[in-house]
């Protein structure tokens, strides 16, 4: 597999994979074992990303193909059924993707001023899905402004007029705007205001000569999600990923661990090149991985790992790569100060949710989530963790629409979560299920500082006995 330029921020060679990796005698099946969980623990976001930006920025044939790399996709809708491409994605603000490749020069976004009362943010990732910055109605606000985006191997002066810089540790990264629709009337307004949204490189907002482009890469073809837990492919994806993803400081010592076993950017993993006994060892440590991913998945379905935990900056995470893996249960997320997603994984006696029962969910008078934005409650069917096709079309419950739910006498308002209707005289409180295994998602949008410091509880999801 050849790819025929060279990624500047790394310097490396133009072709991958003309030496065989891995060498007898190098490692022990047992060193080998550690090491291939280590790096799977640690490749799995990096892997995920990646198929999703082929689908999203390089598949011209997808269905969900968004647009080339730096060009702003606006998404004139709000996710359904119909869309597979990320798992656990929100239904409530139409989005505008764009698939960021940083080797030439900087990228500038230019958002327009919007209303107050509208939320808005603009979240930037790099390959890890590290959260490397924001800008929108928390952080910069609702005015007119310009921010920047640098890669690894940019370095430069910040120009006027640029309020904001956020720098990129990967050559290609991952930028997403979220505009808060209030109801489907409300469609043409968001649309207005996507359609304002301007990004352009650096040159071009400087109105300077271009440096030179940077040279076309072969992408080579991602995984299923599916494969990705089962093919050792996922290593020489792994390793595509690594060679436009310089070392950092902290991590010199990690991929030379990596590097033992083959995994290295700009190297090929030929999985037909490897011994029996280090095929096996190298299976094992992926299974030794999953069982660790498992283990996280029951902390945080028990309530011991939240989702605030799970998506940030590279210090806020502090290099925890199993709580960056399993932030790819809701891929994109965002930080906790932007939005938090309190889970219902299990009803309030800790049984699995699912559709063969019913179950309320119910809000006191006045007590909804504490948020400075808006909240909603999204319904997925797993184990693929997407939206639930259903008769009424209706994916999520959220803030904007209470004027038109049902209060019960007390004032408060209770949501019905089942298969089946609960009767015309509920259904404006239907949230549809799916018939078997579910999971639903709270999204607090800047939420208010109660929801931060823990003093407000989701109320418990109650089985219809």
């Amino acid at each position: 597999m050849k790819i025929q330029h060279m990624f500047a921020a790394i310097a490396m060679a133009a072709a991958f994979g003309l030496t065989p990796l891995v060498q007898a005698g190098d490692v022990t099946p047992a060193e080998a074992r550690t090491i291939a969980k280590e790096a799977y623990i640690y490749g799995y976001p990096l892997v995920d990303n990646y198929r999703i930006q082929y689908a999203y920025y390089v598949d011209k044939n997808n269905p969900e193909f968004m647009a080339p790399w730096n060009h702003l996709k606006n998404i004139h809708k709000v996710y359904t059924p119909a869309d597979t491409a990320v798992q656990t994605a929100n239904s409530d603000t139409p989005y505008s993707w764009m698939g960021l490749d940083l080797r030439a020069e900087p990228i500038v976004i230019s958002l327009p001023a919007i209303e107050k009362k509208r939320y808005y943010d603009v979240q930037i990732w790099d390959a890890y899905t590290y959260i490397i910055g924001y800008a929108g109605s928390r952080t910069t606000g609702n005015d007119a402004g310009n921010i920047m985006v640098v890669g690894p191997g940019w370095k430069g002066e910040t120009p006027k007029g640029i309020k904001k810089v956020y720098a990129s540790d990967t050559d290609f990264g991952v930028l997403a705007i979220r505009t808060q629709l209030f109801d489907p009337a409300d469609m043409d307004n968001v649309v207005k205001i996507q359609d304002q949204y301007k990004v352009q490189p650096l040159s071009a907002f400087l109105d300077t000569t271009p440096p030179p482009a940077a040279p076309v890469v072969d992408f080579i073809k991602p995984l299923t999600k599916d494969e990705q837990g089962t093919s050792l492919e996922f290593f020489n994806i792994m390793n595509f990923v690594l060679s436009y993803s310089p070392t950092v400081p902290s991590e010199v010592a990690l991929r030379e661990r990596f590097a033992k076993i083959g995994i290295e950017g700009g190297k090929t993993f030929a999985p037909a090149k490897l011994s029996p006994a280090m095929k096996t060892a190298i299976e094992q440590g992926r299974a030794d991985a999953l069982q660790d991913y498992a283990g996280g998945v029951k902390e945080f379905i028990a309530g011991k790992i939240t989702s605030g935990d799970l998506f940030g900056s590279r210090e806020y995470l502090k290099d925890n790569y199993l709580y960056r893996w399993l932030g790819t249960i809701g891929i994109y997320g965002n930080a906790k100060e932007e939005a938090m997603y309190p889970a219902y994984r299990a009803d309030s006696e800790g049984q699995a949710l699912s559709g063969a029962n019913r179950y309320t969910l119910h809000f006191a008078n006045g007590e909804y989530p504490p948020v400075k934005a808006f909240w909603s409650l999204t319904m997925y069917e797993l184990p693929q963790s997407l939206l639930v096709a259903n008769p009424i079309n209706r994916y999520l419950i959220n803030s904007p629409m209470l004027p038109h739910m049902k209060k019960d006498a007390d004032g408060g308002l209770t949501i019905y979560i089942q298969n089946e209707s609960p009767g015309k005289d509920k259904e404006s409180n239907w949230l549809p299920a799916p018939k078997g295994p579910f999971a639903a998602y709270m999204r607090l949008y800047w939420p208010a500082e109660t929801a931060l410091n823990g003093s407000w509880t989701q109320p418990a999801l109650l089985k219809v006995k």
